[in-house]
């Protein structure tokens, strides 16, 4: 615990040199300090951080709908309907709400380094990638829901936190189930006696 206090200390000491660099997320939130600890997020941060996330989501799984197996390519289609629909949503509320934020429409750096490694993947390499993505995605995204619903502000984006973390930890087992279906399949080169 020392370590982490050390930690945010240090970070809050550097924040009046960086805020001005980073005013599109907090500080908090870019570095993860605020995950590790526990902290809910702001909601400008919440909103931006799934407008990124369901961004990747829809992308990464479009390309697995070519590259995939049946099963990829069905857990895919899955992704691609539900995170346009949490996309479409979250417009929706941050538009009519008080949570001043403007949505990201393209991927940030990170998700995009992600997604062009991808891209360049084929047969089993693209779908150890894709799935071992998919569940990092949706731990993070999992961990940024609970976080921000049982945060202090009471709003309409706090109310729908709390009832799309189900359907988030849903996709989760998904991802995970195709870990273990993939972790059952032979692998290319191996024989079945």
């Amino acid at each position: 615990m020392n370590r982490a206090v050390t930690m945010l200390s240090c970070l809050l000491i550097a924040t009046p040199m960086i805020a001005t660099q980073v005013s599109a997320q907090s500080l908090g939130e870019k570095t993860g300090i605020n995950s590790t600890l526990g902290i809910s997020p702001s909601a400008a941060d919440f909103a931006r951080q799934v407008a990124l996330s369901d961004l990747f989501e829809i992308a990464s799984s479009k390309l697995a709908q070519t590259k995939g197996n049946d099963a990829e390519k069905k857990f895919a289609a899955t992704m691609i309907e539900e995170h346009s629909k949490s996309s479409a949503e979250l417009k929706r509320l941050v538009s009519r709400g008080n949570t001043n934020v403007d949505l990201p429409a393209q991927l940030d750096s990170a998700h995009q380094q992600k997604l062009d490694r991808l891209s360049r993947l084929n047969g089993a390499e693209f779908s150890q990638a894709y799935i071992a993505d998919q569940i990092t995605a949706h731990k993070d995204a999992v961990s940024l829901f609970e976080r921000f619903s049982k945060g202090d502000e009471q709003s309409e984006l706090k109310q729908w936190a709390s009832t799309t973390l189900p359907k988030l930890q849903q996709h989760l087992q998904m991802a995970q189930q195709l870990e273990s279906q993939r972790g059952n399949a032979p692998t290319v080169g191996s024989s079945i006696k």
